[in-house]
């Protein structure tokens, strides 16, 4: 692909600053579009992105140099004047959505030749992406799973790791056209909201739009709750129903948020609901039934109605089952695969994950104010009687302040005793996060506080003083394996500390 066809129907994105200099070097043969200036070579294309801590327009000299054939540029001023007589400089309004304009086309628009579903929302994304990618697996497709976790094939258990929940727009229109080179059908896949603010998966042609719910997260990137919700709103703003290709968006009609993302979806989009309780939403549960191990429900359709039992705990369980139950119905899958499919799914790895059954030790991902509410709320159902609910959780560092007390108040009022201690602080100091959390908190009784910055001992100590009818949930952390601290990132696995500590007790008995 040569500049003239990479940039040929995107004018009013990218377009040449000066269409007499771009049409000398128009025939320059593209070899790839990049955003990090380390990784040009000869025949990239270098967008210069404006990031919070860098910005790319400062390394047009070192791309030029490793053999750049075109610039894109946000801001003209930056671009050394004596470049703009000289060599191919595009202008483009943003440069996050340029960089995903030039990668989608580049990459031959891989996005229009699959079934996508998205999901967004604070907490569930991942439990949900994982569901309907059972889903969509057993009813024959070849699928593909993004997010959290990684990447993952449809039929397999290992994923490819990822650096963010979704990735930046190059590489996830390379991953699409690696999809449709294989084979794949569709792809199902988390979609967060710095990647919507960032224009990572535009132009990605999404089919259906999901929403899991609307509460406190990322304020440190976004500033309010309505910037957040702009962001979640692209999703479903961008959805493109045609004759041949109708689009849907599956919302949550419990959040407090749903009128407005119903408003957001354009008009032909069809819009299912879904509740725990309502029985005007599309999809609904009445009959729901709690145990440790999982939950069960009656489940009410446009069809009909159908019992289910899931091996995923909670609340938060039940509407992350019905927002793919609506999903499948709006992939037209028979309700008979998607039963099937939703009791198949034994947990998601760091979701409401049971890694020791005596004492009873729940893992869970849990790190914002609604995620703690929920998995603290799910394990309080299922405490058995007489027994205490042990709460070990923090809170990481260099993001949102304002949701740590309000973590420390829910942990009060949902447990019996809570365990603080660190999360992820990265630069921050361990003690202020934890000193930040324990403003929330009303009354400071002793009997039932513990404050230890030492994550893995204070893991240990929940254990130390778990009865047997005791629950401890370990929140905030969920899946990773790793802690970032301020001088360096270690190998920590709140699983392995549980699994490892009670065995080790055990031996010792």
């Amino acid at each position: 692909m040569n500049l003239e066809d990479l940039i040929k129907y995107q004018e009013e994105d990218v377009r040449p600053f000066q269409q007499g200099v771009f049409k000398q070097f128009s025939d320059r043969q593209v070899k790839n579009i990049t955003a990090d200036s380390r990784q040009v070579q000869k025949g990239s294309v270098f967008v210069c992105l404006v990031g919070e801590h860098t910005d790319g327009h400062d390394y047009i000299g070192p791309a030029i140099k490793a053999g750049a054939v075109a610039i894109v540029a946000q801001s003209i001023a930056k671009v050394p004047q004596g470049l703009l007589d000289t060599f191919p400089v595009l202008k483009a309004e943003n440069t996050y959505k340029a960089l995903a304009v030039l990668a989608n086309r580049f990459y031959g628009k891989p996005g229009e030749q699959l079934q996508m579903i998205g999901i967004t929302g604070t907490n569930g994304k991942t439990t949900v992406s994982h569901l309907v990618e059972k889903i969509l697996d057993l009813h024959g497709q070849k699928v593909g799973l993004l997010g959290t976790l990684g990447f993952k094939a449809s039929g397999q258990d290992a994923y490819d790791n990822a650096k963010y929940t979704t990735p930046m727009a190059v590489e996830f229109q390379e991953l699409l056209a690696y999809l449709v080179a294989e084979g794949y059908e569709s792809l199902v896949m988390e979609v967060s909201s710095h990647a919507l603010d960032q224009y990572r998966v535009y132009g990605a042609d999404f089919d259906i739009a999901v929403l899991t719910n609307l509460t406190q997260d990322h304020l440190d990137f976004h500033k309010t709750m309505g910037e957040y919700f702009k962001a979640k709103a692209k999703l479903f703003n961008q959805l493109k129903p045609t004759p041949a290709r109708p689009k849907y968006a599956v919302i949550n009609l419990d959040d407090e948020s749903a009128q407005k993302f119903i408003e957001a979806c354009p008009t032909n989009v069809e819009v299912l609901t879904y509740s725990l309780n309502k029985p005007e939403a599309r999809v609904w549960a009445e009959d729901v039934h709690y145990t440790i191990e999982g939950a069960s429900f009656k489940c009410h359709i446009p069809q009909g109605e159908f019992d289910i039992r899931l091996k995923i705990a909670g609340q938060f369980g039940v509407y992350n089952a019905l927002a793919a139950i609506a999903t499948g119905i709006a992939l037209q899958v028979p309700i008979e695969t998607i039963q099937k499919a939703l009791e198949s799914v034994t947990g998601i790895r760091g979701r409401f994950e049971v890694v020791s059954q005596r004492p009873a030790v729940i893992v869970d991902y849990a790190h914002t104010p609604d995620g703690l509410k929920n998995v603290l709320s799910a394990a309080r159902i299922v405490t058995p009687q007489g027994g205490r609910l042990i709460a070990v959780f923090g809170c990481g560092g260099d993001r949102d302040t304002s949701k740590r007390p309000k973590m420390g108040r829910i942990a009060e009022e949902l447990a019996d005793v809570l365990v603080v201690t660190s999360d992820n602080p990265r630069s921050e100091d361990p003690q202020q996060i934890i000193t930040d959390i324990l403003t929330g908190i009303e009354r400071f009784q002793t009997e039932r506080m513990i404050v230890d910055p030492d994550r893995e001992a204070a893991i240990h100590r929940a254990i130390d003083l778990a009865r047997p009818e005791d629950i401890i949930v370990v929140a905030g952390k969920g899946h990773e394996d790793y802690q970032i601290l301020a001088d360096r990132t270690i190998h920590f696995d709140d699983r392995e500390v549980v699994q490892n500590y009670i065995r080790a007790k055990t031996l010792a008995v």
